[in-house]
């Protein structure tokens, strides 16, 4: 690239910078070059217990290091991937104050959120280690960016799980952020307005078919209201891709109405069956609906089993959505619901106060010197390094 460009990318960069930082980190970037620049060490923490998920900072900290022609000292203690508790230290960032001073605002936005996005991905993956997950985040982001930051902490906590025996996320549903799963192209077959525009669930699959026949077939069997009788009707339209496991249904019942079927006795009826236990255990309401409730609960998971299995289709697969958050899938867990695949956004955080990041400055020209209150941040002797950052 040409000398001109270079500088119009770095102009663009800095104009990004100043317009989306708060102002008094400006102002004090203006302050100590006019009085005199020094040498800092930031610690940036969060308040709460996180998988660390770094790598979108410190990607953006590495453009502007080069941009301004200046370098940053980063001693990573908890790598991508590791069990970060709450107030620790994730990284220390060393460098010109004058550099580093307008550069907050943005770094911690970048990192904050998709730790415990990470996090919640983390916990999903281990309450159901034998379930496949794919991240149906891009609908619930707000914008490119975040769409871009939580398919990358998915990417981050379901490795973390693997590494502990989980299948974890196997991929998620657009093909723009899909390289964080190490694919091409996002995952996923039909939504409800492809119900609607065929007019029958069977239409629906046979267009799909048709379009894509070198593809494994998951159809949706809510949009009807009988997920059991248009799913029997896909198996008998399509008995080989049934047989070789290439079809799978997805229940995405909404909270308004039961599983084809069901109510609420014959969905405690159902878990009587096949996880008496569960029932006995619950603590809540919330857990008790998803157990026996409407929706994609325990009980219409293991109905939708029961009645591929009685109708000889025991290879065709079980793929849920609907609110499948970490206390949902701890739930599931408890009732051992045969869940193949579960497509799921809500590993997004919902309480966003927490996700907040935070960074102090702990040493100003080779002394250390921290608010009150914050001496826990002080780099501890041996720790530099420590987790092979």
């Amino acid at each position: 690239m040409a000398d001109g460009g270079k500088n119009r990318l770095a102009s663009d960069l800095a104009d990004d910078i100043a317009g989306r930082t708060d102002s008094y980190f400006n102002r004090t970037k203006s302050v100590v070059a006019r009085f005199g620049d020094t040498h800092v060490t930031y610690a940036v923490f969060m308040r709460r217990p996180v998988i660390s998920a770094p790598r979108l900072m410190l990607d953006w900290l590495a453009e502007v290091a080069a941009a301004r022609g200046t370098e940053f000292d980063v001693d990573l203690i908890h790598p991508e991937g590791g069990w970060v508790g709450a107030g620790e230290p994730m990284v220390y960032i060393s460098g010109s104050l004058v550099q580093l001073s307008d550069l907050e605002t943005i770094l911690l936005q970048k990192l904050g959120a998709a730790c415990v996005a990470a996090h919640n991905a983390y916990q999903m993956s281990l309450a159901l280690p034998q379930v496949a997950f794919l991240a149906m985040d891009a609908r619930h982001c707000a914008g490119a960016e975040m769409q871009e930051m939580m398919a990358y902490a998915a990417s981050v906590g379901s490795e973390a799980a693997r590494r502990e025996g989980a299948k974890g996320f196997i991929g998620n549903a657009s093909d723009g952020t899909a390289h964080w799963f190490g694919a091409t192209r996002g995952l996923g077959t039909m939504p409800h307005s492809l119900i609607g525009y065929a007019g029958s669930t069977v239409r629906a699959a046979e267009m799909f078919r048709e379009t894509f026949p070198d593809e494994n077939l998951t159809v949706l069997v809510d949009y009807f209201g009988r997920e059991i009788s248009d799913g029997l009707a896909c198996c008998a339209r399509f008995p080989d891709l049934a047989a070789a496991g290439r079809l799978a249904f997805r229940l995405d019942t909404h909270g308004g109405r039961f599983l084809e079927g069901l109510d609420p006795a014959l969905s405690y009826a159902v878990l009587e069956r096949y996880a008496p236990g569960a029932i006995r255990r619950y603590r809540s309401e919330t857990e008790l609906r998803y157990l026996v409730g409407t929706g994609v609960s325990a009980a219409a998971i293991w109905r939708m089993r029961e009645a591929l299995d009685d109708a000889g289709y025991p290879r065709v697969r079980i793929v849920v959505s609907s609110g499948f958050g970490v206390d949902k899938c701890r739930v599931m867990a408890d009732a051992r619901a045969p869940i193949d695949v579960l497509g799921t956004g809500s590993f997004i955080p919902d309480s966003w106060h927490e996700t907040y990041a935070t960074a102090d400055i702990i040493d100003y020209g080779g002394v250390p010197r921290v608010k009150v209150g914050r001496e826990f941040l002080l780099r501890k002797n041996g720790e530099r390094k420590r987790n092979g950052g």
